[in-house]
């Protein structure tokens, strides 16, 4: 028989959906908006690949989804009003960044949130400072891999194909680009996709009162396969949806790419992605293609890249954290008077 507490789980389970199609729906630029640009992948069979391969990152691997859900604040303030008010924080900045074009990062926005919900009970002692230290280092240093990646990766190509034509150079990479936009689709996943995992394990946590299920969490676990399933679903669908006007910026406006340049942003970024995934570490994935495309661009010239835009969307990073901190904060009190 379901106890009091069953209706907030079950809240926090749709929340947590919604948040995953949200970040799908913003992130869906980073993960084809390359390819898309410079016209070697329509929209809708770069749409497919990244469904495709945001499932399949999003289903392997838990370590960020450990982060998120344990790490961040300590255990005696996770509860469904945090969860709950992190949760609407980037739900609503997240659809609002998309609604003006602007791509953010919905993992530090999630992070921000859920970190001022438990300091909106407990004070500075909520927070495992430690683990935010790694957070807020990453986003400084996985951005600008992403951009040395990216400027250090286009100067070797055109080293290695500087005798090649450029129509030649066009129809390889353009085909490359199939397997450039995969892996950064699954890199997306594999990182952003963990967070509704997360999210949804720490409410089972709360409901159960039971820690252990961290431990058990696992696709082949038959209790706990559908927590990974849905998640993985959702940050598909949103992707799916796509987040057009986002897509635009990334894709056409920040600078103009071509299928060399293209290849090389996903690959760069994909790569620091990737490599966090396995160190659990949340990074942004927004951060890591944006800064790729402003390294891609740069080896041209350094006018090359729309100094303007990069600038807004480098505004927007940094707003998320406060923005989302507010939010978090005040919907952690409203809710403490409302249940």
């Amino acid at each position: 028989m379901p106890d009091a507490s069953f209706p907030l789980l079950i809240i926090v389970i749709v929340l947590a959906i919604g948040f995953g199609i949200v970040n799908g729906f913003n992130d869906a630029a980073n993960a084809i908006a390359p390819a898309i640009g410079t016209r070697a992948l329509s929209p809708q069979r770069a749409l497919v690949i990244a469904v495709i391969a945001n499932f399949a990152g999003a289903a392997t691997g838990t370590a960020v989804a450990h982060t998120i859900g344990k790490g961040i604040i300590i255990q005696d303030v996770i509860s469904y009003q945090t969860i709950i008010a992190a949760l609407i924080s980037i739900i609503v900045w997240g659809w609002l960044a998309t609604w003006l074009g602007l791509p953010v990062s919905i993992h530090h926005g999630f992070i921000a949130g859920l970190a001022a919900a438990g300091m909106a009970v407990a004070g500075n002692a909520a927070v495992v400072w430690s683990v935010m230290q790694r957070v807020l280092s990453a986003v400084v240093i996985a951005p600008s891999l992403g951009f040395a990646g990216g400027f250090m990766v286009m100067l070797g190509l055109y080293w290695i194909f500087q005798k090649n034509r450029p129509d030649r150079m066009r129809r390889v990479f353009s085909r490359m680009q199939y397997a450039s936009t995969f892996f950064m689709a699954y890199s997306h996943g594999k990182n952003d996709g963990q967070m509704p995992i997360g999210v949804i394990t720490m409410a089972l946590v709360i409901y159960y009162n039971d820690v252990g299920i961290w431990d058990r969490l696992s696709l082949l676990n038959s209790d706990l396969w559908w927590v990974i399933v849905i998640s993985a679903v959702a940050i598909s669908s949103g992707i799916a949806m796509g987040g057009r006007r986002v897509i635009k910026t990334i894709g056409m406006k920040m600078t103009n790419l071509r299928p060399v340049q293209g290849f090389t942003t996903h690959l760069a970024a994909a790569s620091v992605i990737e490599t966090a995934s396995h160190l659990g570490i949340p990074v942004s994935t927004t951060h890591c293609v944006s800064a790729s495309v402003m390294g891609v661009g740069a080896t041209r010239r350094f006018s090359a890249v729309r100094w303007g835009i990069a600038g807004n969307i480098v505004i927007a990073w940094i707003l998320t954290f406060p923005i989302c901190g507010i939010l978090g904060y005040v919907f952690t009190l409203l809710l403490k008077v409302i249940f």
